[in-house]
């Protein structure tokens, strides 16, 4: 074979090899095993356990954690799919077996319950969303340059949700959703009104990064000092049951004008 021949050879297999590559659809349009999601349905423990951790049923798995929000899943190939972007490689699945690698790695058995009562009490389980805070009121009376000041602070539960991706016992990866807060804030120098208004998370994005924000919640508010800038109030924007918080110093004027610096993280 001459040396032209064998790199058009070359060449052509490189290509198809590309094109092949180029083709393989998504995981959400590849056909899944059904066999294998219909031998998932039911409740499953701990291989040995005795409760229950979570439960297939038609195309959604839920939880036996009340504040984990249910996932569709599908399966293909050898690896199980949870959500839109977690994945877990099976290495057994029978009738009432299986056994996976969790995002650590870690190989996870698990057996499907035979209880009845065990699948009712699933079933009757409905995931709840969290507050983190219950409605707050605080009532601060300052004096500065010998005037008094009278401010009012409301930290308010909403029904706006907030969504943390974590991790479970079980090394699975769960959705955890809070209520985030709005706090309102007033300040009077006697009956004139010097400030007014109500916060929300966003209005901190340029001190917080947007990952962090998008899973956060507004979490309180503090008066903290008054100085010739003005009103200062720590204002704490956190993610719910992590170590991640921006602690901000909202400052607010003697002329009602606002501002914000970012004291740690």
């Amino acid at each position: 074979m001459n040396k032209v021949l064998y790199h058009i050879i070359i060449w052509g297999l490189l290509a198809v090899f590309l094109i092949a590559c180029g083709q393989q659809k998504p995981v959400a349009e590849q056909e899944e095993s059904r066999e294998a999601k219909q031998l998932l349905q039911g409740v499953w423990m701990e291989e040995g356990g005795e409760l229950p951790v979570f439960q297939m049923k038609g195309d959604s798995v839920f939880y036996a954690d009340s504040t984990s929000m249910p996932a569709r899943f599908r399966v293909v190939g050898d690896t199980l799919y949870i959500g839109s972007a977690n994945r877990y490689f099976i290495e057994k699945q029978t009738e009432h077996l299986l056994w996976f690698r969790n995002q650590n790695g870690e190989l996870m058995k698990f057996e499907k319950s035979d209880d009845e009562e065990m699948t009712v009490e699933m079933e009757q389980q409905k995931p709840q969303i969290l507050s983190i805070t219950e409605v707050l009121k605080r009532d601060t009376v300052v004096f500065y340059d010998s005037q008094r000041y009278h401010l009012y602070i409301a930290i308010n539960p909403t029904k706006y949700k907030v969504s943390r991706p974590t991790i479970n016992d079980d090394g699975m990866e769960v959705e955890n959703v809070y209520y985030d807060n709005i706090i309102h804030l007033s300040i009077f120098q006697g009956s004139t009104q010097l400030f007014s208004r109500d916060f929300r998370k966003q209005q901190f994005a340029e001190k917080v990064p947007a990952q962090i924000l998008g899973q956060s919640i507004l979490n309180n508010m503090e008066f903290s000092k008054v100085d010739a800038n003005g009103f200062h109030f720590n204002v704490s924007v956190c993610v719910p049951d992590d170590a991640s918080c921006y602690l901000i110093d909202q400052i607010v004027s003697f002329s009602g004008k606002s501002s914000v610096k970012l004291l740690e993280y």
